[in-house]
Formats: structure tokens, C-alpha cells, sequence
């Protein structure tokens, strides 16, 4: 498929400036949008994600430095060429520190001005083939990884560095969809037996009668058709994991010989007289309250308080919303990779919508969205008419936040508030965040929060 052309914004006020500079990139192969003034060109920009702006400093109205900020926080990604009749130092300096990636003079040459894009756009796509091998070399290192950078991720994975060295049975409670198994290979990973096995069963999805023989095997004869004896799960991970997920749903008599295994263990097979010694770490997981399973007399309290050793409560991803841009950068490699596509990201009205979602299914749900985005697309980024249907309507949701810079700050303001009422120590929340001290005092006085010191 023949990738579509580079996308440049032409912005003069200066009709045979804006015509020649347009003629002469179309000859050149880029697709132009000229335009006569700075309101014009946010318009446009808000419509096309361009890859250049090419503006003048002097226009009506909106100014071109003015221009350049609010182009950049419509894009960040948009290279922006200031062009100027007044070429000094100072403006130059200020249109630099601003963002600008070159500086024109008039009067324009034109060939000076096709170098100048050409080695922008070269750039660019090198630095998106090094974050494409990046993510590639971090997919193939590890395909289970925890991706995110909030409180909430980071306090679990808090958890799981203290837990994983130990043999303690962990609990993981979340919703569907929200990465439990994620976190129990995490815990596998680094505990004490790494290169041991690590085998889950999902206690909802295989009938009772048979769940008791996947877990603690079979001898001949026990039952018609039990020609030989077979060892179940917990004998087959060795010294590894095994991972129980909806645990709640396993059926009173299997939770009596899991009680047992963790209690003594050692399991007994279907049919057998003496036990086996079994060594196997023991996960468990579950998205219902199962102390509320307890008191409705659905599941074993001696065994739940065996299960809950250590519990590890898995974050929706409604609330960690600030993890969802690196979550998506992360899984739409996976899924390009896959498809054979090279998809660099997603624009920022598609990245919008993703992050006003409820997210009732959780990554699960976002993973799908993604997959069929990757699939449907066509070009580089992916679009909002990538993403599946019923996401669409919210780009209408009054309460969606239109500048993607600005919902990203109001997710970054959160996350620092949250912070900051579980650890009011500034130095403290600082570290925590990656931050330097000074570093937290200019975001509190960027954000304008309040501390109350």
C-alpha cells in the first residue's frame, strides 16, 4: 500500500508567497493546504493532522508565534518553519524557544525551503523507526508485560516486587479484562522459581466434574475411560505456579482438596489412597467479593483466609486514564507487528476518544478496539473511523475535552492530586512520581494546585 503523501500547512497572508509556495511543494509531491490566516489555520489544523506548518510571523490577527503555540498543542507531532522578512536574533530565539523546528527569511528560496522539509520529514521518520524497534525489542523481551506509570500501577507493582521473592499464596481481585494474569506471571517471573512452569486454569470455564481431575490428576481406573494414571496440574508445575483464576467459582468439594494442598502440600488424585507431595506456588483470582461469597456460604472461609495472604487489588482502567496513551502506544505495535503494518501511532481526535471511554471491559476492551483499528486502517495513524462504532459518538460527549494538550494536563493534574493526598510529603509524592522536588513545585505552580503550605 503506497503511503500517502506528506501533508504540508502553507500560512501567508501574502497571496504570491502562499500560491508559489504551494505550486512549487505540489510539484514536489506533498499535498498543500494554503491558507491566509492564523484563525484559518487552526481551523484546518484541527481537521488535517499535518505533518508541516509553514508560517509567517507577520499575519493578521493571530500572529505567528501566537500560531505556533496553538498549532502545537493541536499537533505535537507537526513540524513548524517560521518565516519572517525581519530576521533578528531575538525572534529567532523566542521562535526556538517556542517550539519552532527552522527559521525562513524572506525572500523565500524555494530550494532552501524543500531541504529544510525534506530533513525534517527524515528525521521524523527515523525517530519513528527507532521507537517502532524500541517497542518491537521491548515486545519480544517480554509480550506480558505491566504497562503504565500511575500511582495505582505502581503501587501494585510495589506489591508484587516484595511478594514474588516469597512462597506466599497472593489473592489478585479486579474487575474483568483489567490484567490479573498480567500481574500473576509478573509475580512468577520474579519469584523464586522463574524457569519453572507457570500453568492457569480458569475455574469458570471447565465443568466441576472435571476441574478436581485437572488439578490433582487421576489414578487407573478411577472412572470409565481412566485407562492409566495422569498427573494433574499441581504435579505438572513442579516448583512453578499455578494460577486459579475465578477462583470463586469452584465448587465446595474441589475448595476442600485445594485447602489441603495449601495447608499440607500434597493433593490427592481422583481414585488414589495416599497423597502426593506437590511444591507448587498457588495464585488465585477473582472479580467478585468474596468475603461477601463467604457469608452467602458459597465458598470456604478457613480457605479464603489461606487465599488472602497477600491481596493485590488491580486497578479499572477508568482510573488510571493517564496510562491509557502508553497502553496504546504499547499494544498498537503488538497488534502491527502482528498484521505486518507499520502503524506509528494514533491522531489525537482518535486518541481523544479513547481517553474519555469508560472502559467498561478494561484493557481487554481496549486491546480489542486497537486490534480492530490496526486492521481496518489504511494509513500511518490510526483514525476515529478505525475504532469500533459505539466509541465514535463520544467525540459529541460535551464533557471531552477538545485540545488533547489539555486533557492530557487535566489527567496530569489528577494523578498529582491523588498522589499528594496519599502522600502529602512533597519529597515523598516526588519520588514516587520520578520526579525532582523542584520538579513537583513547578508542576504544582504550572497546574495550579493547592497544597495548602
Amino acid at each position: 500500500m503506497q503511503e500517502a503523501s506528506p501533508r504540508i500547512l502553507v500560512v501567508d497572508d501574502e497571496p504570491i508567497i502562499r500560491d508559489s509556495l504551494a505550486e512549487f511543494l505540489t510539484q514536489e509531491g506533498f499535498a498543500i493546504t494554503p491558507s491566509a490566516s492564523g484563525e484559518d489555520a487552526l481551523m484546518r489544523a484541527k481537521e488535517v493532522p499535518f505533518d508541516v506548518a509553514l508560517c509567517d510571523i507577520q499575519l493578521p490577527g493571530i500572529n505567528g508565534l501566537e500560531l505556533l503555540d496553538r498549532l502545537l498543542k493541536i499537533n505535537s507531532q507537526m513540524f513548524v518553519l517560521l518565516i519572517t522578512a525581519y530576521g533578528t536574533v531575538d525572534s529567532a530565539v523566542a521562535a526556538f524557544q517556542r517550539g519552532a523546528h527552522d527559521y525562513l527569511m524572506k525572500p523565500i528560496i524555494l530550494d532552501e525551503v524543500l531541504a529544510k522539509i525534506r530533513r525534517l520529514l527524515a528525521y521524523r521518520d527515523l525517530h519513528r523507526e527507532n521507537q517502532f524497534l524500541r517497542r518491537e525489542l521491548n515486545r519480544t523481551q517480554s509480550d506480558d508485560a505491566m504497562v503504565g506509570k500511575s500511582f495505582a500501577i505502581e503501587r501494585v507493582l510495589e506489591i508484587i516486587r516484595k511478594v514474588a521473592p516469597t512462597r506466599s499464596t497472593v489473592l489478585l481481585v479486579g474487575e474483568s479484562g483489567t490484567g490479573k494474569e498480567l500481574v500473576a506471571r509478573a509475580i512468577h517471573r520474579q519469584g523464586l522459581h522463574p524457569d519453572g512452569r507457570f500453568l492457569a486454569v480458569n475455574c469458570a470455564a471447565i465443568p466441576h466434574d472435571l476441574l478436581e481431575n485437572q488439578l490433582f490428576g487421576h489414578r487407573k481406573g478411577a472412572f470409565t475411560g481412566a485407562d492409566k494414571d495422569a498427573a494433574g496440574m499441581f504435579v505438572h508445575a513442579g516448583n512453578g505456579t499455578v494460577f486459579l483464576d475465578e477462583i470463586a467459582e469452584m465448587p465446595p468439594g474441589t475448595q476442600a482438596k485445594l485447602l489441603r494442598a495449601i495447608e499440607q502440600k500434597e493433593v490427592l488424585p481422583v481414585g488414589a489412597q495416599e497423597p502426593i507431595a506437590v511444591e507448587a506456588r498457588i495464585l488465585a483470582a477473582t472479580n467478585k467479593n468474596l468475603g461477601k461469597e463467604v457469608e452467602s456460604g458459597r465458598f470456604r472461609e478457613d480457605l479464603y483466609y489461606r487465599l488472602n495472604v497477600v491481596r493485590i487489588d488491580i486497578p479499572p482502567l477508568r482510573e488510571r486514564r493517564e496510562d491509557i496513551p502508553e497502553l496504546v502506544d504499547y499494544l498498537l505495535a503488538r497488534h502491527a507487528h502482528a498484521l505486518g503494518k507499520r502503524l506509528t501511532g494514533v491522531s489525537h481526535e482518535a486518541m481523544q476518544i479513547l481517553l474519555a471511554c469508560p472502559w467498561k471491559g478494561n484493557v481487554r476492551e481496549l486491546d480489542n478496539a486497537l486490534q480492530r483499528a490496526a486492521i481496518l486502517g489504511e494509513g500511518p495513524l490510526v483514525l476515529p473511523e478505525d475504532l469500533p462504532p459505539d466509541l465514535a459518538p463520544r467525540l459529541d460527549d460535551p464533557a471531552l475535552v477538545n485540545d488533547l494538550a489539555e486533557a492530557v494536563r487535566r489527567f496530569e493534574k489528577q494523578h498529582i492530586e491523588r498522589i499528594l493526598r496519599r502522600t502529602p510529603d512533597k519529597k515523598e509524592a516526588a519520588r514516587l512520581m520520578g520526579l525532582g522536588l523542584s520538579s513537583l513545585y513547578r508542576r504544582l505552580a504550572d497546574l495550579c494546585i493547592q497544597t495548602g503550605d
